[in-house]
């Protein structure tokens, strides 16, 4: 059967089966990645899955029923189990159950692919991993490696409403590192991050990196780092860079604004918030400077979609203006029960697990000034980039994060390299010492946010770029 009547065919038995609403969402997706060391190449995974999820409100009660077939018994099979589900949670679950009204959409979307990544031959992505990390190895390197990713995810959704949407979205990204064993030291330089970059966009995302250009310069600055004095301990002006403002934002401002994490929903495993809906629209996030929005619509960003899996079409809103806390992540279901006009961010990472909130793309809006500005302004500060390590409580408050490597900044100049940087910080209080924000951004992407029971791997976008803080407290050990 085609696939979007293999899902109106769930839907439908779902409905017959006593169900008020439901939804149905096949999926097929491939999976690739390669891994290579110190000029050679480690592993090659090749994956592909196929199946259909289907969910159904009864009552106040949600079911969700997933079947690796493609067949119409089993799409039927699913959706009827998915609404005995939804019955039997619907007598504990006590009142609410609503939906956020939204207008049945109907669409096809693809994400932008100039080259194909799966069209690309083995060979020469192998040959990429070698030449970079064999490169880190010549130039020092004790441990040189290479990874790359690609997914390729076609999406049917059908829902009880008329919601019948069709998309395309490919996903690829790639990175070195070269790791340096000192006496009784590690040191690790990561490129372009200490995970890789990734988007909604081909291989041409692969190619742009130029991943071998930058091979020599980490193995250089990690064995640089093994002797380079330790980062200072006290309270002083830090000076972060796009890369590590990426993490800031998503650990302490885009899982800190998921509805369901606010609402209590989400308790379990990743905590909840210390954000209060009763705040929303007054309460004081960070500076002026702060400007955070929600944007799946961003072209090439990891987060970026046609629609999110309850059908509701991508669109830009404020998380943060100038400094306020003015909007969440959210669904249908939480924004009715928060008494919100909008939805538009649930997503799952497959076709056998539960949608729920999750980040799209969730990044600062660009300041007045440059990186160089920004170090030309401060006396005594420390500039850090990229993330090596971060703990975050489970209100998403209190933080301290490591980075790769830091600089001494002094009378407006970047001085000597210092090895362990770290810092610390409460989130309102940090964000609202930011005061310089530099104008050039990357959209950088993080395909490994962690979330769910069972847990589900989300794939996020984080617009970042160079800032300023004051009185952070720095050199935190242990």
């Amino acid at each position: 059967m085609a696939e979007f009547d293999v899902a109106t065919a769930a839907v439908q038995a779902a409905l017959d089966a006593g169900a008020r609403y439901a939804d149905a969402r096949v999926m097929q997706r491939r999976y690739e990645s390669m891994s290579a060391r110190n000029g050679e190449i480690e592993s090659v995974t090749q994956d592909e899955s196929a199946g259909i999820g289907v969910r159904a409100l009864v009552g106040s009660g949600w079911g969700f029923y997933a079947v690796p077939e493609l067949a119409e018994s089993a799409a039927r099979a699913a959706g009827e189990r998915a609404a005995r589900i939804a019955a039997a949670s619907g007598r504990v679950a006590g009142p609410g159950g609503g939906l956020l009204p939204a207008p049945a959409s109907t669409g096809s979307w693809s994400s932008p692919c100039a080259v194909d990544p799966l069209s690309v031959p083995l060979s020469d992505k192998g040959d990429l991993l070698v030449r970079a990390t064999g490169t880190s190895r010549e130039h020092g390197a004790d441990l040189a490696e290479g990874l790359y990713q690609i997914w390729d995810t076609r999406k049917w959704f059908v829902s009880s409403e008329g919601h019948r949407i069709d998309q395309h979205i490919r996903e690829s990204g790639a990175g070195i590192s070269a790791t340096v064993l000192g006496d009784g030291e590690t040191q690790r330089r990561s490129y372009p991050s200490y995970r890789g970059q990734y988007g909604t966009q081909g291989w041409e995302l692969v190619d742009s990196l130029d991943l071998t250009a930058h091979a020599a310069r980490i193995a250089e600055e990690a064995r640089e780092l093994v002797t380079a004095p330790l980062c200072p301990a006290g309270e002083t002006t830090l000076i972060l860079g796009s890369e590590q403002m990426a993490l800031q934002i998503h650990e302490s401002v885009g899982h800190a604004i998921e509805l369901d994490r606010i609402l209590g929903w989400e308790a379990a495993f990743a905590g909840t918030s210390w954000l209060d809906l009763d705040q929303l629209g007054a309460l004081r996030y960070g500076s002026e400077l702060m400007n955070v929005t929600i944007d799946p619509t961003i072209p090439g960003a990891l987060g970026s979609f046609g629609f999110d899996d309850e059908g509701t079409p991508a669109a830009k809103r404020d998380a943060v203006r100038e400094g306020r806390w003015v909007g969440t992540l959210a669904g249908r279901d939480s924004a009715a029960v928060a008494g919100l006009d909008y939805a538009g961010s649930v997503r799952s990472d497959g076709w056998a697990r539960l949608p729920m909130v999750r980040m799209t793309n969730v990044g600062l809006e660009p300041g007045p000034h440059t990186l160089d500005e920004i170090i030309a302004a401060t006396d005594d500060g420390v500039l850090m980039d990229l993330n090596r390590s971060w703990s975050i409580d489970d209100k998403r408050l209190n933080f301290q994060f490591g980075c790769e490597i830091g600089w001494e900044v002094k009378n407006g100049r970047r001085g000597r390299m210092l090895r362990n940087p770290t810092y610390t910080g409460i989130g309102p209080q940090f964000w609202r010492s930011m005061d310089m924000l530099s104008s050039e951004t990357v959209a950088w992407g993080t395909p490994n946010c962690g979330k769910g029971q069972p847990g589900q791997i989300g794939h996020t976008g984080h617009p970042a770029a160079p800032a300023r803080f004051r009185n952070v407290r720095v050199g935190v050990r242990g």
